[in-house]
């Protein structure tokens, strides 16, 4: 019996959610190291899983002339987002950070019509003012510097969205490994001799949490999600991506006794709402 590339692409990013909901908790239990060596370990093992993949398959990792420029701007892109991504989750509950950077398919939306001229209807205009809406209830805007984690929270789901409208644009012409690969390295590359100016010696359990529980679920997390828009469109396997809100908010509860405030849970009921309505409504339209 033949898979469909559909199903596919919801198992992948079913993984994915699984990696980086393990990935959120790790980088909460280390308060102790800094950001810059958490990112490092986080993609360590992502760059050795993805040299080795390629190594194995005997896969050259040259990329085409006119592709570099795409490459390298998924790479850059990916890396600030997540450098974004890792400050939100140390000073906000995982369930907020998270509804924050799952608003990027919102700005694949935007940046596909944009860039890859994709056509978008008045629903879909609607989907989006919405979720801008849940946005203001997530991050209470304030000129409170409470607020700088929000923002950054926010910051890494358009720098998502800039990544992964790449993604699909390099579908057939760059392999997932290889868009892996270098993002990896160019992450690794920046962040190593930034780590060093103020590396923190960890412990036995917190070298543990950052190679096993941020480095090893972050390459799990991180190959599911290039998978699952490689395999399918992003309309069709995008909705499955917000599972994350729900296990984070399970294990803000369960493990850090902690909670979204009233007005994140109302940012959250519209954001996975929203995301359901437009989920269906592309289906519609495509059918």
């Amino acid at each position: 019996m033949m898979i469909s590339n559909k199903t596919k692409g919801v198992f992948w990013m079913l993984i994915s959610v699984l990696g980086f909901t393990f990935m959120g908790i790790a980088v909460k239990y280390l308060p102790r190291i800094p950001t810059y060596e958490k990112v490092f370990f986080r993609n360590s093992v992502s760059f050795i899983t993805s040299a080795y993949i390629l190594y194995k398959t005997r896969e050259s990792i040259k990329v085409a002339k006119e592709n570099i420029p795409f490459v390298f701007g998924r790479s850059f892109f990916g890396f600030v987002g997540m450098m974004a991504n890792f400050y939100a989750l140390e000073n906000l509950t995982m369930a907020e950070a998270n509804m924050l950077n799952k608003l990027s398919p919102v700005f694949v939306t935007i940046c596909a019509c944009i860039f890859l001229k994709e056509k978008v209807d008045k629903k879909q205009v609607m989907g989006i003012i919405l979720m801008l809406v849940a946005v203001v209830f997530v991050i209470k805007p304030s000129f409170s510097p409470e607020v700088i984690p929000s923002l950054a929270g926010l910051f890494s789901a358009v720098l998502a969205g800039f990544s992964y409208t790449i993604i699909r644009y390099l579908y057939g012409k760059v392999k997932a490994e290889i868009n892996v690969f270098y993002f990896s390295l160019l992450s690794v590359v920046c962040t190593f001799p930034l780590m060093m100016m103020n590396f923190v010696k960890p412990n036995l359990f917190e070298i543990f949490m950052l190679v096993v529980g941020i480095g090893v679920s972050a390459a799990m997390g991180q190959f599911g999600l290039t998978y699952a828009y490689t395999f399918a469109p992003a309309s069709e396997v995008s909705i499955y991506n917000y599972v994350i809100i729900i296990t984070s908010m399970l294990m803000d509860y369960i493990l850090f006794s902690t909670i979204p405030d009233l007005f994140s849970f109302i940012g959250g009921f519209i954001i996975m709402t929203t995301a359901i309505y437009l989920y269906l409504h592309n289906k519609k339209k495509e059918e």
